[in-house]
């Protein structure tokens, strides 16, 4: 029986807004700590996590029937490890500046628990078009967070977004420092929280 009867434009909402890795489930924090300095990082970690999510969904989805209940842990891990080890090569091959800055966290995509979680919550009871919408939905949820919280570092610590002198000038050095991502990642929890307080507020009334 599947486990869910959402469509598939409310799953990608879902992973963007109701259950997003960061804001809201609050895993995968190391790199939302570490490498959320810049716009263009987040950028790049997420699409790397968004590629390893839908791939890794959809395969665990294709073989779900014939994984053994005491090896399906493992085998998340295999699968997971198989498409880091692609969007790796691809990032060292065609974008070699980018990969060096934050090469070290493309590799422990592996170990991200949003990604295992949805492959044990998801995709191993679902379809393969569901657990592909999942993936896409839980993907980019990353990605906005990730952006969001590049965006603030990045104007708040250097000035500049994308690489580009916005401000002139470096108002606070310590949003670049990774105390700055827990102060961040608090604060979108907290802006998140109050923003589905409102709306359930207003939409009970």
């Amino acid at each position: 029986m599947p486990a869910t009867t959402k469509t598939n434009s409310q799953l990608v909402v879902n992973g963007i807004l109701n259950e997003n890795p960061i804001f809201r489930l609050a895993l995968s924090m190391c790199p939302a700590v570490g490498i959320s300095t810049t716009v263009m990082n987040g950028l790049l970690l997420g699409i790397a996590v968004l590629f390893v999510q839908v791939f890794s969904s959809c395969t665990i989805s294709v073989i779900r029937n014939f994984i053994h209940p005491k090896i399906r842990i493992p085998t998340y891990t295999l699968t997971i490890a198989t498409w880091v080890t692609v969007i790796d090569l691809v990032l060292a091959a065609y974008m070699p500046a980018a990969y060096k800055e934050m090469g070290i966290f493309v590799k422990l995509i592996v170990a991200f628990a949003i990604i295992t979680m949805r492959l044990e919550m998801f995709a191993c009871k679902n379809s393969v078009p569901a657990s592909f919408w999942d993936g896409v939905g839980m993907g980019l949820g990353f990605m906005f967070a990730m952006m969001t919280l590049g965006f603030v570092r990045e104007l708040l610590g250097m000035g500049t977004l994308f690489g580009y002198d916005i401000l002139g000038f470096k108002p606070l050095l310590f949003f670049v420092l990774p105390a700055a991502g827990f102060f961040c990642v608090g604060i979108m929890m907290a802006i998140y929280n109050y923003v589905e307080l409102a709306y359930n507020r207003k939409k009970k009334g």
